[in-house]
């Protein structure tokens, strides 16, 4: 904070309209709570793929070159022709980013509500979490149980409640199992942990043996390789012991959703006492909720008739489930914070070294097993 306690560092992202991103650091005042408001100094704040998409767009970042200084970051990078079209709801407009993280209150409004969070450590979802302060309701923070850290609190909404939401969904809709790819990602990780101690069955889809290998070390049954020349024979095989017939798909283009549907089908068709021309009555649902791929999503229609494919995104699902059923999933996390919702981090880093190129770099990349936390007052 300033000297006078009245501002603080926010991470900015700006795309102009001559199509040029740049990344910065700006110093916003800190605003005054309101009567059910608390200020919080941020200690933790995590850089999921939904946060890289907000900041640094549809840049190309093999152009970033770093055109601040150490204490005042600035990174710039063109974005291609042919992405600014998508980009036209954000032009010259300049946007904070992060939006989950975790810290301790240290100013809050007159209410009681407000007035009994003071010194205690929350975590909170709503944007603009990297930044060294963040003013927001008393109402939408998460007290963290007792001796948990800031770090320990950061990621407690957006991996957590996806991972939830994706089981409740499967409830939901009638579904009795599921399929999860780029399954040895943090998110993958706990969905695992959810299912085993749920008892659900998870086929897991992974991209090479190291990420196999992350998956078997915490118990998970069913890891098929999709690099594997066996793998439509492994994904099968494992379709038909879970019995899944859901799957939620964080590639997004090529051919993997329609491989999904093409072994559900076999699946189905394996335990079937009657041929039909149409193809099983089974329902088949894959829901995409990322774009590691963002070519095309190619489908070979070899599935029958009875198929959906469909986005899915965790805030329209929490709008759709209501504020109670919401909760019950946000205190599930709490309880089990330490175990199915522990996140681990590679690197944590200041808001300035977040704007290192060579750190942009690794997370750029999205990586498995390379998750960063920022730490806005670091240092």
């Amino acid at each position: 904070m300033s000297a006078d306690g009245k501002s603080g560092l926010q991470l900015r992202s700006l795309i102009k309209k001559s199509g040029e991103l740049e990344i910065s650091l700006v110093n916003v005042p800190v605003a005054e709570p309101a009567a059910d408001e608390v200020v919080v100094r941020i200690e933790a704040t995590p850089i999921n793929p939904s946060d890289l998409g907000l900041l640094v767009g549809a840049a190309d970042m093999s152009t970033a070159k770093a055109i601040g200084t150490r204490e005042a970051p600035v990174v710039a990078a063109k974005v291609p022709d042919a992405a600014m079209r998508a980009m036209a709801g954000r032009l010259d407009e300049s946007l904070p980013v992060g939006n989950e993280g975790a810290g301790v209150v240290i100013k809050t409004g007159s209410s009681e509500a407000a007035k009994a969070l003071m010194g205690k450590t929350v975590a909170m979802i709503g944007g603009a979490m990297y930044a060294q302060y963040r003013t927001i309701k008393a109402s939408e923070c998460l007290v963290l149980p007792e001796g948990a850290t800031a770090a320990e609190g950061a990621s407690c909404f957006v991996n957590p409640l996806t991972s939830l939401g994706m089981v409740e969904t499967m409830r939901r809709e009638g579904h009795k199992a599921l399929v999860h790819t780029a399954a040895a990602s943090n998110l993958g990780q706990m969905l695992n942990k959810i299912c085993l101690k749920d008892g659900i069955g998870l086929v897991n889809i992974v991209r090479n043996s190291q990420q196999a290998e992350i998956l078997h070390k915490i118990g998970a049954k069913h890891v098929v390789d999709s690099t594997s020349p066996t793998f439509m024979h492994d994904l099968t095989n494992s379709l038909v012991e879970t019995g899944a017939t859901l799957a939620f798909d964080a590639i997004g283009g090529g051919k993997l959703a329609g491989q999904i549907l093409t072994g559900m089908e076999a699946a189905a068709n394996r335990n079937a006492k009657v041929y039909s021309r149409y193809g099983s009555n089974v329902h088949k649902q894959v829901y995409i909720y990322g774009g590691l791929d963002t070519g095309p999503t190619e489908l070979n229609r070899t599935f029958g008739m009875s198929w959906g494919l469909g986005g899915w995104l965790l805030f329209p699902f929490l709008q759709k489930i209501g504020p109670a059923d919401a909760m019950k999933l946000r205190e599930r996390v709490v309880s089990e914070l330490k175990t199915t919702f522990a996140s681990h981090y590679t690197q944590v880093v200041s808001l300035q070294e977040a704007l290192q190129l060579s750190h942009i770099a690794v997370y750029g990349k999205r990586a498995t097993g390379e998750k960063y936390l920022i730490n806005p007052n670091k240092g």
